[in-house]
C-alpha cells in the first residue's frame, strides 16, 4: 500500500489490546475486536498505540502484536504498527522489525521524558522515516513536549512522511492542511468539526473502538451535526480519566473483552460504570461492539501485572 492510497483514508481505530486472566494478550478477543472493525468499515488501526497499552507490553508481545495484526488483516485493513520510543535506538530496530513483519507504516512520536531539542527531534524522526512510510504524532499532554511547526514542515519534505496524527487542536491541523501536509485528529471530540470545516484528513481514534459504525459515520457525512452532538457525552466520559481507564472498562461492561485490567491500570468506579450506562442508554446497543449492557462489580474486575 503506498502513501497516496494510505492519505485516502478517513477513520483509523487506536485498537484496544485485551488480556486474559494468565495476563497474557487474549489474541481470540483482539481478532473478535478487529472484525468489528472491519465490519463498520473502518480503514485501519494503529496497533500497539496508547490506546492498545504498547507502553505496558513487553517488546516480544509489542512486535508479535504487529506482526500477528499485518498477517491476518493486512488484506483489510492499513495495519500501522506504534513502534516509536524516546529511545532513537530503540525505535529504530522495532520499525525494522514491524515493517519485516508486513505493516503498512509506523507511528513516531518526540522523545518524551528525557527530552531533547528541536534539531534531536528532528533527527530522531527523520532515521525513523527513513526505515519506512510513517504517521508522526504530536501529543504535547503525553509527552510534555510539543513538535513545533517548523521541525514538522521541514520532516513533512521526507519522502516517507504520510502525515501527522495532531492532538493540538483544529487550528494547527488547519494550518498544516493549508500547506498540503495530512492531517488526523487525535482528538475525538473534534474530530467531526475537524474534517468538515477544517479539512483534515479523518481522525485516530479512542471512541472508534466501542461505536466504530457511528465514526465511520461522522467522517462521511458533513451533515451528521446530529450524531456528533449525541457522542459528545461519550467522548467526554472516554477521555475524563487517563486513557485506556475508561475504554478498558467501557469494552468491559459491553461484554466485548472479559474484564481483565493491566496494572497500572485499574476499573473505573462504580460512580463512573453508572454514568457510562447511562450515556449507553441513550444509543442502540446495535451501534455498540459488544452489544449489550453489563453491570459489572467490583470484584467481578481482574487485575493483572
Amino acid at each position: 500500500m503506498n502513501i497516496s492510497k494510505i492519505r485516502e483514508q478517513s477513520l483509523f481505530t487506536a485498537i484496544k489490546t485485551p488480556f486474559n486472566r494468565n495476563g497474557k494478550i487474549d489474541i481470540a478477543k483482539y481478532d473478535s475486536l478487529v472484525e468489528e472493525q472491519i465490519a463498520a468499515g473502518v480503514d485501519g488501526l494503529i496497533v500497539a498505540g496508547t490506546t492498545g497499552e504498547g507502553h505496558l507490553l513487553d517488546w516480544e508481545e509489542h512486535l508479535m502484536l504487529i506482526s500477528h495484526s499485518s498477517n491476518k488483516f493486512a488484506e483489510k485493513l492499513t495495519i500501522v504498527g506504534n513502534t516509536g520510543s524516546n529511545n532513537t535506538r530503540e525505535a529504530i530496530r522495532a520499525t525494522e522489525y514491524g515493517f519485516a513483519s508486513g505493516m503498512h507504516a509506523s507511528l513516531q512520536i518526540n522523545p518524551y521524558y528525557g527530552k531533547t531539542d528541536e534539531s534531536g527531534i528532528y533527527k530522531h524522526i527523520e532515521l525513523n522515516l527513513d526505515k519506512g512510510p510513517a504517521f508522526i504524532y504530536n501529543v504535547p499532554g503525553r509527552t510534555g513536549q510539543d513538535i513545533p511547526t517548523q521541525v514538522m514542515e521541514k520532516l513533512s519534505h521526507h519522502d516517507n512522511f504520510i502525515g501527522v496524527k495532531e492532538c493540538a487542536g483544529n487550528e494547527r491541523i488547519a494550518h498544516y492542511e493549508a500547506q498540503g501536509i495530512a492531517c488526523w485528529s487525535g482528538n475525538d471530540d473534534e474530530c467531526f468539526v475537524g474534517k468538515h470545516r477544517f479539512n483534515s484528513h479523518g481522525v485516530i481514534s479512542v471512541a472508534s473502538n466501542l461505536v466504530p459504525g457511528l465514526m465511520r459515520k461522522l467522517m462521511d457525512d458533513a451533515a451528521a451535526n446530529d450524531i456528533n452532538e449525541k457522542l459528545q457525552p461519550l467522548f467526554d466520559w472516554l477521555f475524563a480519566l487517563p486513557n485506556p481507564m475508561p475504554l478498558n472498562t467501557a469494552l468491559a461492561l459491553t461484554g466485548a473483552v472479559d474484564p481483565v485490567i493491566r496494572l497500572p491500570y485499574l476499573p473505573l468506579s462504580e460512580e463512573r460504570r453508572n454514568q457510562f450506562a447511562e450515556i449507553i442508554s441513550t444509543l442502540s446497543l446495535t451501534d455498540v461492539v459488544g452489544n449489550q449492557l453489563l453491570s459489572l462489580k467490583d470484584d467481578e474486575f481482574y487485575s493483572i501485572i
